[in-house]
């Protein structure tokens, strides 16, 4: 997209985002325990694929395969020293399997540790640690920066104040809240939206969680603190083992019609998150027409 996504939200458009790289990555069989991020070099058709799948299902935006590449959690899979190749090859397989027709966004996840003084991490090495992908992401092409999947407002700030201040791109943050309201840090949908836009965010929302239910409990806390656009992107519900496979519990059909809900309370950007495929993001696509207010 040549036009910045900030643009397109200012005239009121609702953007379908893609779904889950996760869980479609392991439909295609990465071995447990490999960091997904190692497929960007070591089965890039995949990756194509799955973009092209979402791109073609209505997708607006595609989400490289990088949410777990920061030092830390390369440092973790022996990859360390892989950081910038992964990382720029996740926005380089986003980009040629979407071209100019949709916003690639460069995935920021957490690190998995926690900051002092409730964990081992240093607000200095985060900030190095953030700052780090945010620049490799940025300068591989990437139109946006999506900080996903939050729990700790201190460590979503942080990682947001160093993308805005390594990275000239728009920012997005989301955070991961449970069936009764919080994320595992017992963070309120109200105060997420707050801080996080006073660190610098330009959109706001929630993801991931306990299914389409939690989304729209945290929307509705959001929607009377934030004064920037808001995004939801759900799971396909709570996954339930059956044999050896996870099966997932909420239909496209049904994640189309909460997409709708979510539009309802202001997500001007919508899309899936674990266990959702393009089957959701097509349904997602249909039930949300382009939308001006």
């Amino acid at each position: 997209m040549r036009e910045s996504i900030l643009d397109a939200l200012s005239r009121g458009e609702v953007i379908v985002s893609d779904g889950a790289i996760g869980t479609q990555l392991q439909a295609c069989g990465i071995p447990p325990g490999i960091l997904s991020e190692a497929w960007n070099a070591e089965r890039p058709e995949v990756l194509l694929g799955i973009h092209r799948a979402y791109l073609e299902a209505g997708a607006r935006i595609a989400t490289t395969n990088t949410f777990g590449g920061n030092r830390i959690r390369l440092r973790e899979a022996g990859l360390a020293d892989r950081l910038a190749e992964l990382n720029r090859r996740g926005v380089e397989l986003a980009r040629e399997a979407v071209g100019e027709e949709a916003w690639v966004g460069g995935s920021l996840g957490p690190t998995g540790q926690l900051l002092e003084p409730y964990g081992p991490l240093r607000r200095e090495e985060a900030e190095d640690v953030f700052a780090e992908q945010a620049e490799v992401l940025a300068e591989a092409g990437a139109d946006l920066l999506l900080i996903e999947t939050q729990h700790d407002i201190e460590e979503a700030c942080l990682i947001i104040r160093a993308a805005k201040a390594h990275a000239n791109l728009p920012v997005y943050c989301t955070f991961a809240f449970n069936a009764r309201g919080r994320t595992m840090m017992g963070l309120r949908p109200d105060e997420a939206a707050r801080r996080a836009e006073e660190a610098g965010a330009d959109v706001v929302g929630a993801n991931c969680g306990e299914g389409p239910a939690a989304i729209v409990s945290a929307l509705e806390g959001m929607a009377g603190v934030a004064t920037v656009p808001l995004a939801a992107k759900s799971n396909a519900g709570v996954p339930q083992v059956a044999g050896e496979q996870t099966v997932w519990d909420v239909t496209p059909e049904q994640m189309a019609a909460h997409a709708r809900r979510y539009m309802d309370l202001g997500a001007r950007i919508i899309g899936g998150c674990c266990g959702s495929g393009p089957e959701h993001v097509r349904a997602i696509a249909a039930a949300l027409p382009s939308h001006r207010e």
